[in-house]
């Protein structure tokens, strides 16, 4: 629906270069003018590079132009799940019927036609009709028709009818003419030839581009000094792959000299009774004008099936309502209802049939049916709150992915959208996403999805296997904000993937925030699918390397006051000198050194911690030989610990042995 049209994406706001300048004429142009030229209108290109931008903007513009005319765009996939819950609703006729009132129709996606024989047939009857009424279809896909498998000639030969446009990557002019615009945008300002350097940088689209630019801002952000055009050349180099009748009356009455004749006083006409009743006359016509207008929309609802209570009920006023504002308010709550039916379908295909769904008087009550039926599907996992945006330990070399959570939790689905976060195991990549996800989670109304990609595949499956798909997807789809750990292990899972991409869009269109973590960077992960590829680098990709010394030693401190209470600084000089691949570690080998200590009952000191770590056994307990025990002992954390149950360390294998304490 118009509704869904982003106003960003206008003509205004695209950049016009060699590479899209065709496309761009031909969209105009049925913008101008649909239905009389260039129809349908077919455009393809690989992904990112502006298709979506160009059939948005071609809404934008036709409804700037006729105000009146109904502008719709739609996906393949939500062309496809209208269509099932439709048939679920027992209302084909009506959605057919409601396809065949648009003046303009823009589908984006439609390579996913490819196996749906069915949903072709359904998108042909579509232009079939829309075309012999004068209506504008465009269109859009990955690659021309033709490379479409599986594709009805009969479809391929409508598109084939009309205009063919492709839309290449873009030249370096082009890339820079888009970075330029976009840091005016963002008001974000860099120093002389900067951007010049990054436009020199041939990526395949301009979402990529984009991603260079995100990645550009953030290391600003952070620096202390200005970046130059060879440190961002530096910087970015690893990021990039390749008038009224008149009325006739008597003659007037003439004298016998053939002047008109004057009549008495009392018979002359009274100006103002005429005035009277040409007024009286003009209101009747146009107050039956408004009952007609009135009474072809109540025949149009009743016709598709909904309640027209709240329009009959005007035919007995007197005096006409502003019925132009009266009709879109109906119309709303008609579109409010199927957006809600098609939600209930998808739950309880029974249930989304019931009478309330026609009756726009009864939105209320169709809301509650709605948000009871979810309620009973459940929320997405959540993040965990042990993981706080507070508790992260930031130093030199996590900096610019704290800042950037940050800046997501400030403006989610604004500023990084989305933020994928890059690493080695352990390093803390989940710990911010949960934290962001935390933060997220405290705004009034929010739904935040916080899962590892192996626990979306395992739902996935179970969905599948209990014909619970559209239940599932339902509870991803009302989220607003999906956060995805471990995005890598997605690879070779065709199904889920399909399944993000699409939610992807979905969230990514109503700025909802992304985030996602991943062993590597998108493009380096084999077996992921372009189209997610592209996406994910066209956010912010930020990179977390191995905790640095400051790094370790802040975190060995924050531990010690934790667990201890008071902090060893030569401990922790000593323990952040300790070369570690991750924060695991560091923690794993400050634990294992308390852990001594208390066995010891002794403060944690960096000469145990060197005793451990460079091979010297550390000193038996002492245990009272006038006093015998049971194995349980206070730690210096207040802690209760069992000797018999006690794990011992020592770094020489030959040196450990199994202590008995009896």
């Amino acid at each position: 629906m118009t509704e869904e049209l982003n106003p960003k994406f206008s003509f205004e706001t695209l950049v016009v270069g060699a590479a899209n300048r065709l496309a761009v004429t031909a969209a105009r142009t049925v913008a101008e003018s649909p239905g009389a030229a260039y129809n349908p209108l077919f455009v393809y290109s690989p992904t990112g590079l502006g298709k979506t931008h160009l059939l948005m903007a071609i809404g934008q513009l036709a409804k700037q132009l006729a105000p009146q005319a109904r502008v719709e765009y739609l996906t393949i996939d939500e062309f496809v799940e209208a269509h099932h819950a439709a048939v679920a609703a027992g209302q084909s006729e009506a959605l057919r019927s409601r396809y065949a009132q648009i003046d303009v129709l823009l589908v984006d996606d439609v390579q996913f036609l490819t196996h749906r024989r069915e949903m072709q047939a359904e998108l042909l009857r579509i232009v079939q009709e829309l075309q012999a009424a004068g209506k504008q279809v465009v269109l859009t896909s990955d690659c021309p028709p033709a490379d479409i498998e599986d594709l009805d000639d009969r479809l391929l030969s409508r598109f084939d009818a009309g205009l063919l446009v492709d839309i290449g990557p873009p030249d370096a002019e082009t890339r820079l003419a888009i970075l330029l615009r976009r840091s005016e945008e963002r008001a974000a300002e860099f120093g002389a030839g900067v951007l010049q350097a990054v436009a020199e940088f041939e990526v395949p689209n301009v979402r990529e581009l984009l991603g260079l630019l995100n990645k550009l801002v953030a290391y600003q952000a952070v620096s202390e000094s200005p970046i130059t055009p060879a440190s961002a050349r530096e910087l970015l180099a690893g990021e990039v792959r390749t008038q009224a009748p008149m009325t006739t009356g008597p003659a007037p009455a003439l004298t016998a000299t053939g002047e008109p004749f004057a009549a008495p006083p009392s018979e002359r006409p009274d100006e103002f009774a005429d005035f009277l009743s040409d007024v009286a006359h003009t209101v009747e016509e146009q107050v039956e004008a408004w009952r007609s207008r009135l009474g072809e929309a109540i025949m149009r609802w009743e016709a598709e099936g909904y309640g027209t209570g709240r329009l009959e009920r005007l035919l007995d006023q007197d005096v006409p309502v502003s019925l132009d504002r009266v009709l879109r308010q109906f119309e709303r709550d008609v579109e409010q209802l199927r957006s809600m039916q098609a939600t209930m379908a998808k739950i309880d295909a029974e249930r989304a049939e019931d009478p309330v769904f026609y009756d726009p008087d009864r939105l209320d009550e169709v809301d509650q049916l709605v948000q009871t039926a979810l309620h009973e599907v459940g929320p997405p996992p959540g993040p965990s709150a042990a993981w706080a945006l507070s508790s992260f330990v930031i130093g030199e070399s996590n900096k610019l992915a704290h800042n950037s959570a940050q800046a997501v939790v400030k403006q989610p689905g604004v500023r990084y959208n989305p933020l994928v976060l890059v690493g080695p195991t352990g390093v803390g990549k989940t710990h911010l996403l949960h934290a962001i996800g935390h933060e997220l989670a405290a705004h009034p109304g929010a739904v935040v999805a916080c899962l590892s990609a192996q626990q979306l595949i395992d739902e996935l499956v179970e969905a599948i296997n209990n014909e619970r798909v559209d239940i599932w997807r339902t509870r991803y789809r009302r989220a607003t904000a999906f956060l995805l750990d471990d995005a890598h292990l997605l690879t070779g899972q065709d199904r889920t993937q399909e399944e993000v991409f699409h939610l992807f869009n979905e969230l990514f269109d109503s700025q909802r925030q992304l985030a996602f973590t991943m062993g590597r960077v998108p493009r380096e992960v084999e077996g992921l699918d372009d189209r997610l590829v592209s996406r994910l680098e066209g956010g912010l990709v930020v990179n977390i390397p191995s905790p640095d010394r400051e790094l370790r030693r802040s975190i060995v401190v924050r531990k010690l006051h934790e667990d201890v209470g008071a902090a060893d600084e030569e401990l922790a000089d000593y323990l952040a000198a300790r070369p570690a691949e991750s924060i695991r570690s560091v923690v794993g080998l400050l634990q294992r050194v308390i852990v001594a200590a208390e066995a010891q009952g002794v403060a944690p000191s960096a000469a145990l911690a060197r005793e451990m770590v460079e091979g010297a056994a550390p000193a038996r307990p002492r245990v009272s030989a006038a006093v015998r025990t049971s194995g349980i002992m206070i730690s210096p954390s207040g802690g209760v610990r069992s000797r018999e149950k006690m794990v011992w360390h020592w770094p020489d294998p030959a040196q450990r042995v199994i202590e008995e304490m009896a």
